[in-house]
């Protein structure tokens, strides 16, 4: 007798796995039946494939692999226990050629530091050898170096700019008038025979420059899924806290949350205090970030996660409510990163976007006009929309 059975019991099923899984294999049951994965031990053979399956003209290094070996890098933190996980990061560290990269500096100029490939030193954190982790800060450094002289300078204008226009009132103090835009704006009332301007309205700011007029909080998943929004959220959480204005919060989570503000004027330092792990605990960290919210309307929260709670949703969503029913501007975003459209969970963005949170995936150009839009109160929703992004909604 021939066929496919489902393995009920689950012992097949793992020598199955640890024959490789495919058709192959041999195992069967008593009658016959060849054993059929379940979709889960799928994924895993998949995973396990990919890293010990041996293949013609394999060979190792990078390269434009990178991004595959990152999302692999975060899939495997969902499939097995630390324990596993561990021993096929270090596997992982020879067969992709990386112990080799990092104990041997110059193999770099054989592979083009990227996003991708610091996505996945970070993924493989605690295995890389003690001896190659300053190569290994060597390579996130460029990386970072690289993308903060990108990113920095139209980081500043659009911030400054934002908070320059969100400050201005029609009933400054004297010495915060600004007289330019004052009599630009109230020529029509010059009079002739007084040789002067009656100003009809003042014009000027509400607070000195010096003083913080926005917070601002990044809380980012840092599950494997994420890397590439962590190392884009790292740089642009350094260059948001060397402005004077601005109050800037980063915070991590996968189930635990750790506070790495005092990292933040590195984003290597950050980025090295960062442990991607495979559970998520959104609620835990938007509690958190609520903690720490001492002035709601002048606050910006932007919850930079794929959405997939391992906590307990509704909770998730009841906190996320508080938050923005207390006066405080939130954000989800999907993804930052250079990525097409993310892997995500609809169910709780289109719950997060009925509450008043606009979720979805933003690209690190666009970054600096959408914090600039959050900070002017302008509606990111509308925001969005005329940046063609697809905003989820309220199911």
């Amino acid at each position: 007798m021939t066929g496919t059975i489902p393995d009920g019991h689950g012992r097949l099923g793992r020598w199955r796995l640890l024959l490789g899984g495919n058709d192959a294999d041999g195992i069967t049951t008593a009658d016959g039946h060849r054993v059929a994965l379940s979709a889960l031990d799928a994924r895993r053979d998949q995973a396990l494939d990919d890293l010990y399956e041996e293949r013609e003209n394999r060979q190792g290094g990078l390269g434009a692999s990178s991004p595959r070996v990152a999302r692999w890098l975060g899939d495997i933190r969902g499939y097995f226990p630390s324990s596993v996980v561990q021993v096929m990061q270090a596997d992982a560290m020879d067969r992709l050629g990386l112990r080799q990269l990092l104990l041997e500096p110059e193999m770099l100029r054989t592979v083009q530091p990227d996003v991708s490939l610091v996505s996945t030193l970070i993924g493989l954190g605690r295995v890389i050898p003690e001896h190659s982790r300053e190569t290994a800060r060597a390579v996130v450094r460029q990386v970072t170096s690289e993308l903060e002289s990108r990113l920095r300078s139209t980081m500043v204008q659009s911030i400054s700019g934002a908070l320059n226009r969100a400050a201005r009132t029609r009933r400054p103090r004297h010495r915060d008038i600004d007289w330019n835009r004052t009599i630009a704006a109230n020529l029509k009332h010059y009079q002739p025979e007084h040789h002067t301007v009656v100003p009809e309205r003042l014009l000027g700011h509400a607070r000195r420059s010096t003083e913080i007029q926005r917070e601002i909080i990044l809380c980012i998943d840092q599950s494997g899924s994420m890397a590439e929004s962590v190392v884009y959220s790292s740089v642009f959480g350094a260059v948001l806290s060397s402005l004077r204005s601005v109050a800037t919060r980063l915070v991590v989570f996968d189930t635990e949350v750790v506070d790495l503000t005092d990292e933040l004027s590195d984003p290597v330092d950050v980025l090295f205090g960062v442990q991607l792990g495979g559970g998520t605990d959104i609620n835990r960290a938007l509690a958190y970030c609520q903690s720490h919210i001492t002035r709601p309307a002048e606050t910006i929260l932007v919850l930079i996660s794929d959405l997939y709670e391992g906590g307990i949703a509704e909770e998730m969503l009841r906190r996320a409510a508080t938050i923005v029913g207390a006066g405080t501007t939130m954000i989800a975003l999907l993804a930052l990163s250079d990525a097409g459209q993310p892997s995500f969970d609809s169910t709780h963005a289109g719950a997060l976007a009925g509450i008043g949170v606009p979720a979805f995936a933003c690209t690190p150009d666009l970054f600096p006009d959408l914090m600039a839009a959050a900070i002017e109160r302008r509606d990111v929703g509308e925001w969005a929309a005329s940046h063609d992004i697809v905003t989820s909604h309220a199911p």
